[in-house]
């Protein structure tokens, strides 16, 4: 059969399953963003090679050993890594069985398999994997012929295990980049202008004496206008920071001063606009609006978001020879490693990328940036090892931003149904992750060092369900459709892959339009839903979801309404089926908006680990509530101003609310992605909700009391 895509890629079985004694060490190209994919990974491998998964070993994500899967995005680790485990485990199966049975002198449909011991049942002969493989790794390719254990024999797949990277989370051992420090170590930090908009080439002269004469400094690293500092110990390299800030004066430029109303301006700005036609863009001559009958409008927006990783950027670096040594958390290690030797002029064979975790962020942060931060300072100290960290200032300024956007939308109605929908969505690029190219890059050191390479220029994406108008083209059945993306190519405020990507701020307009389709039809918010799916398995999530927020009752607070509020999607209307039940409530006098309860019910195809698809599903819901009801990147006229957690806050542990998660297990389908499935529909069900308890609609992320006001005073002079 054909082999899965990573797989064929990647042939070599010795590039998925090593035998290292009795442990068997099993290697994705995929990396653990906090997702939980290595405990999955254990799961499918154990599964494959009848073992506990506690013989398991995963690794991941690694330019040395292991398969080159690109990059951790899109909710295709499970998809792609997963299938691509099953089968490469299926074949060394089928190898061990017939090395075996050659030693035995059997058939290899005589021996069994248990707890990686084969046994010939007939003679009691045994040989364990460790013994059959004697030291030999497995420099053989995959066929295609090898046969997965059948799903009714499953023993492992579809429960739950225990996560296979807690315990040093949990009792303090090495878990993250930032524990890789030695004794021996040394510490960096970066100084930087004080954003994007200010120009590559106003660094003034810095009288660098009285930093370096700091006991523990062992040098101030300025190689063009990339600044930086080197010390023996972390504290001594924050305070060296903190003091060369203050030696350096920044100029901004003022062609870049940003626009003062930037959803007006995105809205105008447009530089290229392309028809989507079933989730893809086309070049092909913009139509008009249809429309008939009734026709209602709305517009929405969303601001700018940060990744907001609660561990900052970090990085360790050591050239050694001709060589550089990288441990980063970034969520491509061959990506990074491409860009490293473009940016540095190296051949990329000379470059070693190895996945360290750090703390979850779903998207394109700084950990790429702080990879080669570090790279630049280390070749300044060969044959030492530097840890680099960002502080939370850095990271909050420099990382790139999820795009704001606007959502036009516009549809018909006639008998209850839509009859047309149209919709133009307005934003920046969502993909400006480094790229290996030898003229430009998208890492800053590279823009700032003293022979820089050009920003790569904004481009459209082209791919089904990317970017932009990722999930932009409903899953509903409707007649007539016309969706116009429309990219912003300005880069003043810099920009890139978060969770979810377009999809956040589509499905927070399809499905909040959607409600107000139904009001205007008169009709149930989800019985109007219902009427435009033929899809059974989006019609039993809703269902699924909408029983069980039925059979709970809210109990009353004085001085609060209670409402709730449904909303769907199909993530890229190819993955996972996820409805969203938000119950809140509303203060009648301040217009706090306070989360009660959340319900999830997910169809992913087959279910691989039970909790760990809970988990994400879950946390999809209440990162995508924080962005829904608190966050906001703000701006001056030349830079951001959230440099904090107090000017960017975030949904605390006290706003958390409870969250069921029913899961729809398929164990004859495939499994599909998941970890995005939430961010969409999880801002609607939330606008929905308030709705429902207070008749106001919101169309403006962040739902902060003051916008509750002025949207019930905007609605109140309308009438």
């Amino acid at each position: 059969m054909p082999l899965p895509a990573a797989l064929e890629q990647n042939p070599l079985l010795s590039n998925w399953v090593a035998f290292e004694g009795d442990d068997i060490i099993v290697r994705t190209g995929k990396v653990e963003l906090g997702q939980g994919i290595m405990t999955a990974i254990a799961i499918i491998a154990a599964e494959e090679l009848s073992v506990p998964v506690t013989r398991i070993t995963v690794r991941t994500g690694s330019t040395s050993a292991g398969p080159n899967e690109f990059i951790t995005a899109g909710s295709m680790s499970i998809e792609g890594s997963g299938s691509a485990v099953r089968q490469a485990c299926a074949e060394v199966r089928s190898y061990l069985l017939g090395l075996a049975a050659g030693t035995f002198g059997v058939e290899p449909g005589e021996l069994t398999i248990e707890e990686g011991i084969i046994k010939h049942p007939a003679t009691n002969e045994t040989a364990s994997f460790a013994e059959l493989m004697d030291g030999q790794s497995l420099n053989i390719a995959a066929t295609g012929d090898a046969v997965p254990v059948p799903v009714e024999s499953y023993k492992l797949v579809g429960k739950t295990a225990t996560r296979v990277d807690l315990l040093a989370k949990i009792t303090g051992g090495t878990a993250y980049v930032q524990d890789l420090a030695e004794a021996d170590t040394l510490h960096a930090r970066i100084v930087r202008p004080p954003s994007m908009a200010y120009t590559l080439s106003t660094l003034n002269e810095i009288d660098k004496s009285g930093i370096e004469q700091m006991q523990g400094v062992l040098s101030v690293i300025v190689d063009g206008n990339f600044v930086a500092v080197l010390a023996e110990d972390e504290y001594t390299a924050s305070l060296a920071k903190f003091k060369l800030q203050q030696a350096i004066l920044w100029k901004p430029s003022p062609e870049k001063r940003l626009p003062v109303d930037i959803h007006e301006y995105l809205e105008k700005n447009a530089a290229v606009s392309l028809l989507v036609e079933q989730g893809t863009p086309i070049e092909s001559t913009i139509p008009p609006r249809r429309t008939h009958g009734e026709t209602l409008k709305a517009t929405y927006r969303k601001p700018y978001h940060m990744h907001g990783s609660i561990g900052p950027s970090a990085a360790t670096a050591r050239w050694q020879g001709n060589k550089l040594y990288v441990r980063s958390h970034s969520q491509g290690p061959y990506l990074i490693r491409g860009a490293l030797a473009a940016a540095l002029a190296m051949p990329p064979e000379d470059i070693v990328v190895e996945h360290a975790e750090n703390a979850g962020c779903y998207g394109h942060n700084g950990a790429d940036d702080a990879a080669m931060d570090a790279a630049m300072v280390a070749r300044t100290v060969p044959g030492k090892t530097v840890m680099l960290k960002w502080e939370r200032e850095d990271e909050h300024a420099w990382e790139p931003y999820s795009p704001a956007m606007v959502m036009r939308m516009e549809a018909s109605l006639e008998n209850g149904k839509i009859t047309h929908w149209n919709a133009d969505i307005y934003s920046q690029s969502h993909s400006g992750r480094p790229i290996p190219h030898r003229s430009v890059s998208n890492l800053i050191a590279a823009w700032h060092k003293s022979n820089p390479m050009k920003r790569a220029q904004a481009r459209p994406g082209m791919g089904n369900h990317s970017g932009i108008h990722r999930n932009a083209d409903p899953i509903y059945d409707f007649p007539d459709r016309r969706i116009i993306k429309h990219l912003v190519t300005d880069q003043r405020v810099r920009t890139s892959s978060t969770r979810g990507l377009g999809a956040f701020g589509n499905v927070f307009a399809i499905e909040s339009f959607m409600d107000e389709l139904a009001h205007a039809a008169s009709v149930d918010p989800v019985e109007f839903r219902l009427s435009h799916l033929s899809d059974p398995r989006a019609i039993k999530v809703i269902n699924t979801a909408w029983q069980a927020a039925s059979d709970r009752q809210p109990s009353s607070s004085d001085g609060w309404r209670h409402g709730r509020g449904l909303a769907f999607a199909q993530y890229k209307n190819r993955q996972t089926h996820a409805a969203v039940v938000v119950d809140l409530w509303v203060n009648e006098t301040t217009l706090e908006i306070k989360l009660d309860h959340g319900i999830i019910a997910a169809d992913s195809g087959q279910i691989i680990d039970r909790d760990g698809l809970a988990n994400q599903l879950e946390g999809g819901l209440i990162q995508a509530s924080s962005w829904t009801l608190k966050e906001a990147v703000q701006f001056d006229e030349f830079a951001t101003t959230s440099r904090d957690w107090e000017s960017y806050p975030i949904l605390r542990f006290d706003e958390v609310p409870t969250v069921d998660v029913h899961l729809l297990d398929h164990p004859e389908l495939p499994s599909v992605g998941a970890g995005e499935a939430t961010q969409g529909p999880t801002p609607a069900a939330i606008s929905n909700a308030v709705f429902n308890a207070v008749g106001v609609r919101l169309r403006q992320i962040p739902f902060t009391s003051d916008a509750l006001r002025t949207a019930a005073l905007a609605e109140e002079e309308a009438t």
